[in-house]
C-alpha cells in the first residue's frame, strides 16, 4: 500500500483516484503552506499534481520538496505548462483517468520510490564507509608520526570518536608498570559508582588477557582521567546497558592496555570493522613507542654514568694532582743540592723518580683532557695561522728527547703556508703526542719525518676503516704526516688505535707504556677543528700518521665559531639555535635586506652558501628555542605574504634545530 498526496481543488479529480486506488491511502489538500507540512509529518511516497489548481506556486512548490523523498505525477490537461515544471516530474496522466494506466503508473512510482529508499540507503551507507575509510588513513597516519605512548593513545581515541560517534569510551593504559591510567571520554557526566564499576570491569578485562608477563593491578592502583562532553545530565548504570565493542591493545604477546565503547544505538558489522582495525593499528607504533622509550631511557642512564665516569676521573686527576706537585717540587730541590750533598746512587734513584713524576702527570693531564673533552667544556681559542710554526715549535720541544735515542727528526713543506682557522695549542698537542709516540716506537738510529702539503679532500686516500671519516670532508685541506721506523701496526688493528685506552698488545708496546689516551685526545682535538685524523702502517717497517685541517674560509671560520657557541651553551645548560634557509639567491637577498625580518643580532653568526642559482642562509643564536623557531618562521611567512608580488613564484625550504639540553628539529617547504 502507498501512500498518495493530491494536490487539487477538483472534488472529481479526488474522488475519481480514490475510487480508483482503493487500498492505497489518499490525502488531498491544496493549501501551499499546508502541503510542506502534510509531507513533513505524512511522508507520502507519492505526489499528484493538478496543472489546474491556481492557488499553488509550482515552481516555489517543486524547490521545496526537493528535500523530500517522493514521486512526483503532474496531471495534464489542454493548460500551456512551463518547460520547468514539466522537468521536474516523474511521470504524466490526464483526465478522465484509465483506471489501468492510473494503477500501473502508480505501482511504476511506487518500484521506483523503493528502488530510490534503497539506494539512498546504500550511498548513506557507503558514505559512511567512505568516511571511515578516511579517518582510518589519517588516524594511521597520524600514528606512524609519533614515538609518544600517550599521544598514540591519544590520537586512537580520536580516531575511534570521529568514525564512530560513541556514547563512552573507557581506555585503560598504563604511564609506567606501576601506574596503570583509565581514561573515560563521555558525552555525559559518569555518576562516581559508575566510575568505581568501569574500573572493576577494566581490572577485569584486563585480567582476561591472560600472558604471563601481565601486570599484576587492583582497583585501587587505578587513576582515572575524565573528559565530559556536555556537564548537562548525569550517566549512570544504564550505560552499561548500551551496545558495546571491545578491543585489547596487545604489543608482542603482551597486554598494554584495552579500549571499550558503549553506543545507545547498536553497532554495525562495519563499526566493529572500522573499531578492530584502528585499535589493531596502534600496535605497531606503540611498539616502536616502547622500545624508543627504552633506548631514551637507557641512554640517559648511559649519559648520567658517563658523566659521573667523567666527574670521578676530573675528580681524582685534579686530588692526584696537588701531591704530584708537591713530590715533584721536593725532587727539584734535593737534587738541586739545596738539602745537601747526595751520592752517585742516591741522584740515580731521585732522577728515576722525578721521570715517573713526569709521566705521571703526563697520564693525569690526558686523563683531564678526555673528560673535558666528553663534557663538551674544553676550551678553544681558534684564530688564523699556519701549520709551519707548529711544526717548528714541536721538532724543537722534542728534539732533546729524540736525540738520548739517537733517532733523527726532520721537517719537510710542500706549499702548505696558508692560513687555517685554528686553536694553535691543541695543534701542538696533536703533534706533539704523535711525535712522541713516534719517538717511543722508533729504535735507536732511526729516523722520523714530519712533512706538511696542501690538499683537496678528493685526493686524499685511505685505507678502507677510515673511509667513513674522510667521506665528509670537502674542499681544501693542510696535511700533516708524522713517519716513522718502528714496529708498525696490524692492519686489522689501524682503526682501534684512536679508541680510548687502546695500546697494540706486543712486548714493545707493553714496554714503552702510557695512558692509552693520546690518541683518542689527538682524535677529538681534530675532530673539533672540523678536520680527520687516521694511519697507515706496515708490521717492522713503520707507521704514517696523518691529520687534515681545513683551509681558512669563511664557511670553515663559521662552523668553527658554531662549535665554541655550542660549547658555551653547554657550559651554561642551555641551548644553540641552528636556522637553514635554501632558496633561489635573490629570494635570500631579498630577505635579508628586508629589515622586518632580520636584525643585526641575528645575523652576527651568520653563513650564506652559495651553491649554483640557489643559496643557503644559517643562522647560529645561542640561548635560541623552539618557540624562537617558529616565531621568526611566521615573520618570514607575513612578508612574504604580504609581499606576495615580489616572492609570488619562490620556494624556499625552512629548517630548524635546538640543540642543547633537549634536541628539537622541524622544517617546513613553501
Amino acid at each position: 500500500m502507498a501512500k498518495v498526496l493530491l494536490v487539487s481543488e477538483n472534488k472529481n479529480y479526488e474522488k475519481e483516484i480514490k475510487t480508483i486506488l482503493a487500498g492505497h491511502e489518499l490525502i488531498t489538500s491544496c493549501d501551499e503552506v499546508l502541503i510542506i507540512d502534510v509531507l513533513k509529518v505524512e511522508n507520502p511516497d507519492i505526489v499528484i499534481f493538478d496543472c489546474d489548481i491556481e492557488s499553488v506556486d509550482f515552481k516555489y512548490l517543486y524547490r521545496q520538496i526537493k528535500e523530500f523523498n517522493v514521486i512526483t505525477i503532474l496531471i495534464l490537461n489542454d493548460k500551456v505548462v512551463t518547460k520547468d515544471i514539466l522537468n521536474h516530474a516523474n511521470m504524466f496522466i490526464s483526465a478522465p483517468f484509465s483506471p489501468t494506466v492510473l494503477k500501473a503508473s502508480i505501482n511504476s512510482c511506487i518500484k521506483t520510490k523503493k528502488s530510490l529508499v534503497k539506494l539512498a540507503k546504500s550511498n548513506k551507507e557507503l558514505a559512511s564507509s567512505l568516511y571511515q575509510l578516511n579517518v582510518l588513513y589519517t588516524t594511521t597516519s597520524q600514528l606512524s608520526g609519533s614515538l609518544d605512548k600517550e599521544q598514540l593513545i591519544s590520537i586512537m581515541n580520536d580516531g575511534i570518536e570521529k568514525s564512530l560517534n560513541y556514547n563512552l569510551l573507557c581506555t585503560l593504559t598504563f604511564k609506567t608498570p606501576t601506574e596503570p591510567v583509565l581514561l573515560i571520554d563521555s558525552t555525559y557526566n559518569p555518576s562516581e559508582r559508575l566510575v568505581e564499576s568501569l574500573k572493576l570491569r577494566a581490572v577485569m578485562n584486563y585480567k582476561s588477557r591472560n600472558f604471563s608477563n601481565n601486570f599484576d593491578i587492583n582497583i585501587n592502583d587505578i587513576i582515572v582521567e575524565k573528559k565530559v562532553k556536555y556537564a548537562i545530565a548525569d550517566y549512570d548504570f544504564e550505560v552499561l546497558n548500551f551496545d558495546n565493542l571491545l578491543s585489547f591493545i596487545d604489543v608482542n604477546d603482551e597486554c598494554h592496555g584495552f579500549t571499550e565503547i558503549f553506543r545507545e544505538t547498536d553497532f554495525t558489522l562495519e563499526d566493529s570493522t572500522c573499531f578492530q582495525t584502528i585499535v589493531q593499528q596502534v600496535s605497531l607504533p606503540l611498539k616502536s613507542a616502547i622500545l624508543y622509550q627504552e633506548i631514551n631511557d637507557t641512554n640517559k642512564k648511559l649519559a648520567k654514568l658517563e658523566r659521573l665516569k667523567s666527574d670521578f676521573i676530573s675528580i681524582v686527576s685534579h686530588e692526584l694532582r696537588t701531591p704530584l706537585t708537591t713530590i715533584k717540587n721536593s725532587l727539584d730541590i734535593v737534587t738541586s743540592g739545596k738539602t745537601g750533598d747526595l751520592s752517585e746512587n742516591a741522584n740515580k734513584f731521585l732522577d728515576m723518580a722525578k721521570r715517573n713524576v713526569v709521566r705521571l702527570s703526563g697520564i693525569i693531564n690526558d686523563l683531564l683532557d678526555i673528560s673535558k673533552i666528553e663534557a663538551g667544556k674544553l676550551d678553544f681559542k681558534y684564530t688564523s695561522a699556519s701549520i709551519l710554526p707548529v711544526i717548528e715549535y714541536v721538532k724543537n720541544n722534542l728534539q732533546g728527547v729524540a736525540k738520548e735515542k739517537d733517532i733523527q727528526i726532520d721537517c719537510e713543506s710542500d706549499n702548505s703556508d696558508v692560513a687555517i682557522y685554528a686553536d694553535t695549542n691543541r695543534l701542538e698537542q696533536v703533534l706533539t703526542n704523535l711525535v712522541s709516540n713516534a719517538i717511543k716506537f722508533t729504535p735507536a738510529n732511526g729516523k722520523i719525518k714530519i712533512s706538511s702539503k696542501l690538499i683537496n679532500a678528493k685526493d686524499i686516500s685511505v685505507e678502507e676503516c677510515f673511509k667513513e671519516d674522510i667521506e665528509k670532508l670537502e674542499g681544501d685541506y693542510v696535511q700533516v704526516c708524522v713517519s716513522d721506523q718502528g714496529i708498525g701496526i696490524e692492519h686489522e688493528n689501524l682503526k682501534q688505535v684512536f679508541d680510548k685506552f687502546q695500546q697494540i698488545e706486543n712486548s714493545l708496546s707493553r714496554k714503552v707504556g702510557g695512558s692509552g689516551l693520546g690518541l683518542a685526545i689527538a682524535k677529538q682535538l681534530i675532530e673539533s677543528h672540523n678536520g680527520a685524523i687516521w694511519c697507515d702502517s706496515i708490521v717492522n717497517k713503520g707507521s704514517n700518521f696523518y691529520f687534515v685541517i681545513p683551509v681558512m674560509s669563511d664557511k670553515t671560520k663559521f662552523l668553527l665559531t658554531k662549535k665554541q657557541l655550542m660549547q658555551k651553551a653547554r657550559e651554561k645548560n642551555s641551548t644553540l639555535l641552528s636556522i637553514n634557509m635554501k632558496a633561489h639567491q635573490d629570494i635570500i637577498n631579498s630577505l635579508l635586506n628586508d629589515e622586518k625580518i632580520f636584525n643585526e643580532a641575528y645575523l652576527m653568526n651568520s653563513f650564506i652558501e652559495t651553491k649554483d642559482e640557489n643559496s643557503i642562509l644559517t643562522l647560529a643564536i645561542v640561548d635560541g628555542n623552539k618557540t624562537f623557531a617558529e616565531f621568526l618562521q611566521k615573520r618570514i611567512n607575513d612578508v612574504m605574504s604580504q609581499k606576495s608580488e615580489k616572492y609570488k613564484n619562490c620556494d624556499i625550504m625552512y629548517s630548524y634545530v635546538v640543540e642543547g639540553v633537549s634536541d628539537e628539529k622541524n622544517s617546513y617547504s613553501r
